[in-house]
């Protein structure tokens, strides 16, 4: 089966995860996908296949004849998709790209003009939504990948060390690792297959917290509401206004981190704020933090105590420090990338991926590309060629650990 045919099975399955849940995984139709790819992973031979309570998907490849020494690799990627966007009965199709603006369906215009980094994919057959849902590259190419690299492996009788290929749940939802054991998954070091464009490979993410905002208001008739009401409502959208204006996802790039407001509801009694907080640097990460305390003892002081009520949690920190005494895992996706003529490019992930929790619990894991763009989204797209260059891109890394 070629990477492209397991993308579009998988991309069947609506597995979108929920963040507003407390069970795990927070979606039982992740559970669906999951055991499929536990049937998949017995199909091709793989040992030791099971899911765990939280839904993940675990199998191991053992090592071929001499190369046990080589240490057990683990490959990653997650089931689930963005909750933000549907990701029920996507409709995907082909479409060879020109340069020209694709209509995708819905009124929904696909252009080099608005995602410029579509002119490197010129000539290529590209895998597109119908404009009403996302497409699911995020990460099921990345399961898609993994899946057909193993087969490829596996029919090539190549020596290869010990591989456990582990597909999560709840990644998009900050809660991709919870129940993975990482000492009893007993790998050396690992990769996630969850980054964009082909040729980029990733060691460095951001710090990233939530915060959540709630504002008490005091309601009473318009009417007599002088000097008594507190429109909680109004006080959210004054507490927004006093955060640096310029510090937003679509004012920031590389390494400028980020304080992003993600939805906000509410009336004259009661709003919530829902905010992310990013950041690669350490200390930077605490200051936007502290600007969001400063900015509600501010509304508190204006408007009494108790008006704001913040909850701050930390969801997972940069993983470059744990990447860096294994840079041998760098260099072998670089070497790899140049041996099949990929242009090999470093960049900061402006995100975080499984392999930030997994590097601080003990498995260094760097992120690899899977080809994607424009995740999350309608307007998400992936070549089908990149993905086949990347399934390779995955046997010649395996085959080069194994030397």
């Amino acid at each position: 089966m070629t990477c492209k045919e397991r993308f579009l099975k998988y991309i069947a399955v609506s597995t979108a995860s929920d963040e507003d849940s407390t069970e795990s995984p927070s979606t039982t139709r992740q559970l669906e996908l999951s055991r499929r790819l536990a049937e998949e992973m017995l199909s091709l031979g793989l040992k030791n296949v099971h899911m765990d309570s939280c839904g993940n998907a675990i199998g191991t490849l053992p090592a071929t004849e001499g190369v046990k020494a080589a240490g057990t690799l683990a490959l990653v990627a997650h089931v689930d998709t963005a909750p933000a966007a549907s990701g029920e009965g996507v409709n995907a199709r082909e479409v060879l790209y020109t340069g020209e603006d694709i209509e995708l369906g819905h009124g929904v215009i696909l252009s080099e003009k608005q995602f410029p980094a579509m002119k490197d994919v010129r000539g290529q057959v590209l895998l597109v939504t119908d404009g009403s849902t996302l497409l699911g590259a995020d990460d099921k190419a990345g399961v898609a990948e993994i899946m057909t690299a193993v087969e490829k492996l596996i029919a090539s009788g190549a020596p290869h060390g010990e591989l456990r290929i582990v597909f999560t749940t709840d990644e998009e939802v900050g809660r991709g690792t919870e129940g993975l054991d990482v000492k009893e998954l007993a790998c050396d070091w690992g990769y996630t297959v969850d980054g964009g464009e082909l040729g980029v490979y990733e060691y460095e993410n951001f710090n990233a917290a939530a915060a959540l905002v709630r504002v008490h208001g005091v309601g009473i008739h318009p009417g007599s509401a002088k000097n008594i009401m507190k429109n909680a409502a109004t006080i959210a959208t004054e507490l927004h206004s006093l955060l640096p204006a310029d510090q937003v996802p679509e004012k920031t790039e590389g390494y400028e981190g980020f304080i992003h407001l993600t939805d906000m509801s509410g009336d004259v009694v009661e709003a919530e704020l829902h905010y992310i907080i990013r950041d690669h640097d350490r200390a930077k990460f605490e200051d936007r933090k502290a600007v969001m305390q400063k900015v509600c003892a501010e509304i508190d002081r204006r408007y009494g105590a108790g008006t704001v009520e913040l909850t701050l949690r930390d969801s997972y920190y940069n993983m470059k420090e744990k990447i860096e005494p294994c840079m041998f895992l760098i260099e072998n996706a670089k070497r790899a990338m140049e041996q099949l003529g990929i242009e090999p490019k470093v960049v900061p992930i402006r995100g975080g991926t499984d392999g930030a929790r997994l590097s601080f619990e003990g498995l260094p894991c760097p992120n690899l590309c899977t080809g994607g763009e424009n995740f999350h989204g309608r307007f998400e797209y992936i070549p089908a060629e990149d993905m086949e260059r990347i399934t390779q891109l995955l046997a010649v890394m395996l085959w080069n650990l194994a030397e």
